[in-house]
């Protein structure tokens, strides 16, 4: 009945963003642990998530003498699948190089030798390689090993989109919107609702930092007043950090700190930007000044990834290489100081909206919890008795979904893609963003009837592999949630009073 219904919602409605031909899902690899049939056996049989396996640490670490042997086998079958790729972002086929004879790959290596170094009892090629052999990404890589080939994005999360340098050159369409969009900011007042309209659907990398200051509520409408709400704005934020930043060491405020402290490093602690000095100091600063000036709730995990996509987002302005390896040190201090200022005062917009969230018991976060499992159980009653009758209860998953706006459920980039719609949405991110929850639940309804077990389903749930999506793959994402705000929009009436 569900299926019928979302045939004939897209066959009467032809104003609705359109969807795509969607790929084929990635297989999910079922755990071959022991399984547990209910939460309680699940929680005595676990062990602590942080230990490492040995024999998996011992095979990430082996050498490639060792190893070769058990790869030759494996490599003739998989030889002609990777004689020839596709881009899967453009569909144009590359035929790669024919295999190469050990004759020649003997001379290539000898030739490369000068360039290799030792680090750690392993001879890699360069600084990236050694980046790659450290602990902290090793059992992210054996986890993306399994997933499906995407060139277009490395292993490592990049935050470019489709627009971003070393990118195919833009299509007609594409540089039509980025003129619909230059010509709508450019106005002596920018008409909000058209520029949503125009949002909606992706922002342009060029005009995205202006474009949120917008669609913020961060700057106002008229163009003459915004040069003098900007440097009024900043002039506040440091005015605060003069006032309040000194007192973190205070009795009062020492906690708040020393837990701010400790989460950002393991904010999207792959991504080397995010482990600069310099960067992890901005964020102290925004986060410890919004704790104070908002004593209802304070600071509370998880409003550290709310930082990242404004301060991506506003630092691509003034960069144009890969921002996830640029050294923000390198920047003038008045533009980092405007980077900093803005990132919290559009934050601090999107916090008022969802404030609820983080004040005491996190009020906003339980009734939001429970409107997704009403939705769900209207939409999709197969996956919903799924989880009863396996005892999988929606806090345990979908918590962190609300926590962090899907933060941690998807790359960066494909935050930032959410977030345009999510900007260019009426409460985007109070309201839309349950839709797009349970339209992300559903997208993985076939691995989900798949587990027969608690403890595959918690892990699939919490580990979700969408390391290779793309916008592709958020446009379809968003295109589903549009759909369910349209067909069941009564369903989370309880918490909107």
């Amino acid at each position: 009945m569900a299926t019928e219904n979302r045939i004939n919602f897209w066959r009467r409605n032809a104003k609705v963003p359109g969807r795509y031909l969607k790929d084929t899902n990635p297989q999910f690899n079922n755990l071959k642990s022991k399984k547990a049939s209910s939460f309680h056996e699940f929680a005595r049989s676990t062990n602590d998530a942080w230990d490492i396996d040995e024999e998996e640490d011992e095979d990430f670490l082996r050498t490639p003498a060792q190893t070769s042997s058990g790869l030759h086998s494996t490599s003739t079958q998989n030889q002609q699948q990777e004689n020839e790729a596709v881009d899967t972002e453009t569909g144009v086929s590359h035929r790669l190089a024919p295999p190469r004879t050990e004759a020649e790959n003997l001379q290539d290596g000898q030739e490369e030798d000068a360039e290799c170094k030792h680090v750690n009892g392993q001879v890699v090629k360069s600084s990236s390689d050694a980046y790659l052999n450290t602990s902290s990404v090793r059992s992210t890589l054996q986890k993306q090993q399994s997933l499906p080939v995407r060139p277009i994005i490395p292993l490592v999360a990049r935050m470019s989109d489709q627009n971003a340098s070393g990118a195919p050159p833009m299509t007609v369409r594409e540089k039509s919107r980025l003129d619909k969009f230059k010509q709508l900011l450019a106005s002596p007042n920018t008409d909000l609702e058209e520029l949503r309209k125009h949002s909606w659907s992706g922002i342009p990398r060029e005009v995205r930092p202006i474009t949120w200051r917008l669609l913020s509520g961060y700057l106002p409408a008229n163009k003459e007043r915004r040069e003098l709400v900007l440097k009024r704005k900043r002039d506040e934020y440091f005015g605060f950090i003069e006032q309040y930043y000194h007192s973190r060491t205070d009795e009062h405020y020492k906690d708040t700190y020393r837990q701010i402290h400790i989460d950002i490093p393991r904010t999207n602690p792959l991504i080397p930007l995010f482990q600069q000095p310099v960067v992890q100091e901005v964020f102290e600063r925004i986060l410890f000044i919004w704790a104070i000036r908002h004593p209802a709730s304070g600071y509370v995990q998880g409003i550290n990834d709310l930082v990242t996509p404004f301060f991506v987002v506003f630092l691509s302005e003034f960069v144009t290489e890969d921002v996830e390896n640029f050294e923000v040190a390198a920047l003038p201090l008045d533009t980092r100081r405007n980077i900093e200022a803005d990132s919290f005062w559009c934050m601090s917009k999107l916090l008022d909206g969802i404030q609820d969230n983080y004040t005491f018991a996190q009020p906003g976060i339980q009734n939001k919890v429970k409107a997704l499992e009403e939705l769900v159980s209207r939409i999709d009653e197969d996956i919903h008795n799924h989880f009863k009758r396996y005892e999988v209860e929606y806090l345990q998953f979908a918590f962190r979904w609300m926590n962090n706006l899907l933060m941690r459920e998807l790359p960066l980039r494909c935050t930032i893609r959410l977030w345009d719609t999510y900007q260019a949405e009426a409460e985007g991110f109070s309201h839309f963003h349950l839709y797009v929850c349970s339209a992300f639940l559903i997208e993985w309804r076939k691995e989900i009837l798949s587990m027969v077990d608690f403890q595959g389903l918690l892990m699939l749930l919490q580990n979700l592999p969408t390391i290779h999506w793309g916008n592709e793959e958020v446009g379809l994402l968003l295109a589903e949630a549009y759909r369910l705000k349209y067909m069941f929009a009564d369903a989370p009436s309880h918490y909107k009073r």
